[in-house]
């Protein structure tokens, strides 16, 4: 089931702690479980627009998170190595559905969830992800991790710090991915990422590790392949 955040009382496991990463990020071996992973055909299988819609629970499920203008499209579509997997609109906000991708090398399925806050307004973003989204993340068996897309050029958003919340409420373990870093000066980068760790201390259900990523560039895809694996 879907992981919870971690006892304060250190009576729970810390999310987490199935990455086995070392503080230098994931070795050789976990690496190449990335690339076999991804390096098969990964492919569309499903669309929702309502809870009773959902496919039946198989697999591990990542979900991917995002406001609508965040490049989380392009953010999927490079992380497994196809240029139309998931559609880069030109209309920020029009998905209004879970999308289902199958990996064909082993039961991982990615999940698209609809872009947020296109129109910046937090009680939008509430009222978008009643029903679906939360009956989505709290009632999922199989799913493992949420991945919430933030983008490093520009400050947080009201709608991501709403976002971060109803994950918290979720229960459901979250880790934060910075997109669009081949923008960014690597001063204001560094800048960018200590910030972004400092946000996870406040959030009860935030992993304390974050990637940092680039589609043009490939930047943290190995990363993220590596810590998909992981969870098989």
């Amino acid at each position: 089931m879907a992981d919870h955040a971690p006892d304060q009382a250190g009576g729970a496991a810390e999310p987490g702690e199935d990455l086995k990463f070392a503080d230098t990020g994931p070795n050789a071996d976990q690496l190449e479980a990335g690339r076999k992973l991804f390096a098969s055909p990964v492919e569309f299988f499903y669309a929702a627009q309502a809870l009773e819609h959902l496919p039946v629970p198989q697999g591990l499920e990542v979900a991917f998170a995002g406001r609508s203008n965040v490049g989380k499209s392009s953010l999927l579509n490079a992380l497994t190595g196809r240029k139309a997997l998931a559609r880069v609109s030109h209309q920020p906000g029009r998905t209004r559905q879970l999308n289902f991708f199958q990996a064909e090398a082993a039961p991982i399925i990615l999940v698209d969830m609809p872009g947020y806050g296109y129109a910046e307004a937090p009680k939008a973003v509430k009222r978008d992800w009643q029903g679906l989204m939360l009956d989505y993340l709290r009632g999922r068996p199989n799913l493992r991790r949420v991945f919430l897309l933030l983008d490093a050029r520009v400050e947080l958003k009201a709608s991501d710090e709403v976002v971060m919340e109803l994950l918290d409420q979720s229960a459901v373990a979250y880790q934060l991915i910075l997109t669009k870093a081949d923008s960014v000066k690597p001063a204001a980068m560094a800048r960018k990422q200590a910030e972004i760790i400092a946000l996870t201390a406040g959030h009860p259900a935030a992993l304390p590790q974050i990637i940092t990523t680039s589609s043009h560039t490939g930047l943290g895809m190995e990363i993220l392949r590596a810590t998909i694996a992981s969870f098989l």
